[in-house]
């Protein structure tokens, strides 16, 4: 055997590899939103300009959060135009108390179905005591779930901190996870979650199909820091949170949040989004 028979052998082999390279499925896209309270400065001043400026950024979905409850019919329809303009969209909305009351929900209803979300979220609890209190939040959001469902919309649950932290011996989230529909949706805050002190991939992992949607938000232990730290500069494990979410937490969007850094709100903005990318190749 020659070295020119070695490495035409090897060239064939090669050769024959590479299309398997090739082959090989690209890693599922999940579209990346903004949840709208990160530039709620610029927000409050001019909406309209706001979201262009964040769709021209690359951001494919935006979340509104509860000012948008006092919205008019009308004018969620111009919203919904400019977000069909723009070509990005608004899956899901942030909701006070009022959007889950008997007298209160069709309101929210009519306005998420003209922008086209899916998910009316509760953005965080009534004050509540004890885990009976927590029951019977999850009890409100089962009834939301039941009205929703047949629209083809569900209800939500975004954590705090405080339902991250054991009361009477478990964690208020379990409760809500324990007393809702498996339909409902279980709305991660990364950042809430590690500032508890809590896991989030085991989060995720608990509670299968059910995270469609994480608010992917930093948070940093380090003296002075905690939520001004930027996308990827904190504490949150990325890799393991994006795998899980993906493979098991049945994730539908994220969406970036950020309370405020060093920089202005769109700048913010744009470099958490930059950082994600990163993160992401």
């Amino acid at each position: 055997m020659t070295d020119n028979s070695i490495s035409r052998r090897s060239f064939l082999a090669l050769a024959g590899a590479a299309p398997l390279t090739f082959a090989m499925p690209k890693p599922k896209h999940v579209p990346i939103g903004l949840e709208l309270y990160s530039v709620r400065d610029e927000l409050a001043k001019d909406l309209m300009r706001t979201v262009r400026a964040v769709a021209k950024m690359g951001y494919e979905v935006v979340e509104f959060y509860a000012p948008y409850y006092q919205w008019t019919t009308d004018y969620a329809k111009e919203v919904r135009k400019l977000l069909d303009d723009l070509g990005i969209r608004c899956r899901s909305t942030h909701n006070g108390a009022e959007a889950f009351k008997p007298e209160g929900i069709q309101k929210a209803i009519d306005l998420n179905q003209i922008l086209g979300a899916k998910y009316i979220v509760m953005a965080s609890p009534p004050r509540v005591t004890g885990l009976d209190g927590y029951k019977s939040v999850a009890d409100q959001l089962a009834r939301a779930e039941d009205k929703l469902k047949p629209l083809g919309l569900h209800a939500g649950f975004h954590n705090h901190k405080p339902d991250f932290v054991p009361v009477e011996g478990k964690r208020p989230i379990e409760v809500i996870a324990d007393y809702t529909p498996k339909e409902m949706m279980l709305q991660l805050d990364t950042g809430n979650c590690l500032e508890a002190g809590a896991d989030p991939v085991a989060w995720i992992k608990a509670n299968p199909g059910r995270i469609r949607s994480l608010h992917v938000k930093d948070y940093s232990a380090g003296e002075g820091k905690g939520y001004g730290v930027l996308l990827g500069e904190g504490d949150a494990p990325w890799n393991k949170i994006f795998k899980a979410a993906e493979s098991t937490g049945g994730v539908e969007y994220y969406l970036i949040e950020q309370e405020g850094s060093r920089f202005s709100s769109l700048e913010t903005a744009e470099r958490c989004l930059a950082a994600y990318k990163k993160l992401r190749t």
